[in-house]
């Protein structure tokens, strides 16, 4: 009898395809190097077009932050925290309280003031009614004056007389005399009367010289009385803008007192900007104007669009605390890095919460011209087709 497993495997054998040949395997290897080989140049034309159309004019730095204008705010005037009407990290408005200090001390300082404005009043009222007393007495002096003169001239004119009839042997030389004497008692009253009206002058300027400091004095007293009403309103302290506060250091009942900071209020995301630092090297063709792809590092796929508006009038280092002094001996050339304010998009910053002041990004600017619209390495090369075919 034959063996069955020998039929078996020989049937097996017979009835299975014949393996590839080392001619068949030699012409497959060159297929596919050849595919592999036309792949990699795709790629490699694709980028290169990207390159040479929009990847050589993109300026990019990873050296930038996103910054706000925050406002720390702290007490214009001493006194006890007696309030507190914001909680951590709550939105506000511009112009609402957010912590009110005890009012006591102010609102009797201010209650002192206006008693003394009342006080200057009076005094210029006085003062006033001085200068009209004064006035009134240089016009009696005045009256004074002519009634003098007038019995200056009436004893004048009888002494005259009461001479020539004394001469004549008409009149007795007593009843002369008596008439000189009444015309120098006329004359002698006549220059009183000039002396009173001379210190009624000299009262008038003095009473002009007292309302005049009477004024001042009411309007130091005012001058008070509004400085104490402006320190009553500080003991409430107010955002100053639209924001979110946050860093809140009150204390209810805490003591405070002016230049300690209390709470900080950082502008909302609307109001937020990046400040990129970019090298001196980068900055030929960058101009405010531009557009700019800010690529946040909390998130990659985390990205607004944004615009150049200005560059820093200097490097940055010009502007730190201690700036370099290249002069000495021991020089070391540095690529020097200039900030450039980039102003985000409010259409994104209404859209992405994760804006933050402080948070770091990656700066982007695309220096082809202010209109010009990053299309990406695929989007290029459709672009650049698409052009070819309208053609």
């Amino acid at each position: 009898m034959p063996d069955i497993s020998t039929q078996t495997q020989a049937e097996i054998e017979a009835s299975s395809p014949l393996p590839p040949t080392p001619l068949r395997r030699r012409r497959q290897v060159p297929v596919l190097r050849l595919l592999l080989a036309v792949l990699v140049l795709g790629v490699l034309g694709l980028v290169g077009h990207w390159w040479i159309v929009e990847g050589q004019w993109i300026e990019s730095t990873d050296n930038a932050y996103i910054q706000g204008d925050i406002a720390v705010l702290s007490p214009r005037v001493e006194g006890n925290v007696q309030r507190i009407l914001v909680g951590d990290n709550q939105r506000v408005t511009a112009g609402e309280a957010l912590i009110v200090l005890d009012p006591a001390d102010l609102t009797a300082k201010l209650a002192q003031a206006r008693a003394q404005v009342g006080v200057a009043q009076a005094g210029v009222l006085m003062a006033q009614r001085q200068v009209t007393q004064a006035r009134s007495m240089i016009a009696q002096t005045d009256a004074a004056i002519d009634q003098a003169q007038a019995e200056l001239t009436r004893a004048t004119a009888d002494a005259r007389r009461s001479a020539s009839l004394a001469g004549a042997g008409w009149t007795s030389r007593q009843a002369n005399e008596q008439a000189v004497a009444s015309a120098s008692k006329a004359s002698a009253a006549l220059a009183a009367t000039q002396a009173q009206k001379a210190s009624a002058q000299d009262a008038l300027q003095v009473a002009q010289a007292q309302a005049v400091q009477a004024e001042a004095t009411l309007s130091s007293a005012e001058a008070s009385a509004t400085l104490a009403d402006n320190n009553l309103s500080y003991a409430v302290i107010r955002a100053p803008f639209d924001g979110i506060v946050g860093n809140r250091a009150a204390q209810l009942g805490q003591h405070v007192v002016p230049s300690q900071n209390l709470i900080a209020v950082a502008p909302l995301a609307g109001k937020l900007y990046v400040i990129a630092n970019f090298k001196e090297t980068q900055l030929r063709l960058v101009k405010p104007g531009l557009k700019v792809r800010l690529v946040a590092d909390i998130d990659s796929g985390a990205r607004v669009d944004g615009r150049v508006t200005s560059l820093a009038p200097a490097t940055g280092a010009l502007f730190s605390l201690l700036p370099p002094e290249n002069a000495t001996g021991n020089f070391t050339k540095v690529v020097q890095r200039v900030p450039v304010k980039i102003a985000i998009d409010p259409a994104d910053a209404a859209h992405d919460p994760w804006l933050r002041a402080g948070l770091s990004v990656t700066a982007e600017v695309d220096t082809r011209g202010p209109d010009a619209e990053r299309l990406g390495l695929l989007g290029t090369a459709a672009a650049t087709l698409h052009l070819g075919d309208t053609k």
